[in-house]
């Protein structure tokens, strides 16, 4: 079994925490969704310019299991011009 983790720094344009919350939530449910994924919230919660979101992808095969992780990436960039990619860290646990 393989694990790897994936820690996404996104800039919101929005003006307000419920803004902010609204993009989170909808980026969190679709990646659910699509890819199978974990993910949550794991920091700057309280900041509504910016957002760290984590993902964890569990698979059979190492390879399998940090490709899901870099689709997500090309998916995160392609389907949500509304936010920009600051970071994207992909690490083995």
């Amino acid at each position: 079994m393989f694990v790897y983790a994936a820690v996404v720094e996104i800039a919101i344009p929005c003006r307000s925490l419920k803004g902010k919350r609204a993009i989170v939530k909808s980026i969190l449910a679709r990646a659910r969704n699509r890819f199978n994924l974990s993910g949550a919230e794991v920091d700057r919660q309280d900041d509504w310019g910016t957002a760290m979101l984590g993902f964890a992808s569990v698979s059979g095969s190492r390879l399998r299991a940090r490709q899901i992780l870099e689709q997500l990436e090309v998916w995160l960039v392609a389907e949500r011009p509304d936010v920009d990619v600051v970071g994207f860290d992909i690490t083995e646990c």
